[in-house]
């Protein structure tokens, strides 16, 4: 991702903050920072080992607690598992995520379909949706 993408993100972020009245703090952008930088889908452990380059003094729990915020107010998400260390995934962009099972690499993808899956009529009748999301787990092509 590019200088520019990478501010431009920020640019966004503080403009989410200030609309759901978060304070913005030099801490919280640099997690967001180091977040949207990558596609790892880093562990909160992972992004406090980068965050603490910068600020030795933060706490891993100040770093677990904003990525949960980052992720209330929509500025990031969980990706959803089966079982291991949370990740997180800056990218709010429509995408799906494939989950090695051998290396526990998270990989994006896309595929449109998946954007607009139909649920069975019963399920919105009786539940407020709120998100779908499609995730794949297998072999990537770098362990298979």
């Amino acid at each position: 991702m590019s200088r520019v993408e990478v501010d431009e993100k920020i640019r966004r972020f503080t403009v989410m903050c200030r609309k759901t009245g978060l304070r913005l703090t030099p801490q919280r952008i640099e997690i967001y920072k180091h977040l949207v930088k990558t596609d790892e889908h880093p562990s909160a452990e992972i992004l406090y080992e980068k965050v603490k380059k910068t600020f030795p003094n933060i706490s891993f729990d100040t770093v677990n607690r904003t990525l949960l915020t980052l992720n209330e107010i929509g500025a990031a998400f969980i990706v959803e598992g089966s079982g291991d260390v949370r990740r997180f995934d800056g990218s709010m962009e429509k995408h799906q995520h494939f989950k090695c099972v051998k290396c526990k690499r998270i990989i994006d993808f896309h595929h449109k379909p998946f954007d607009i899956i139909k649920l069975p009529a019963s399920i919105g009748k009786k539940f407020k949706i709120l998100k779908k999301v499609v995730y794949v787990e297998g072999i990537c092509d770098l362990c298979k």
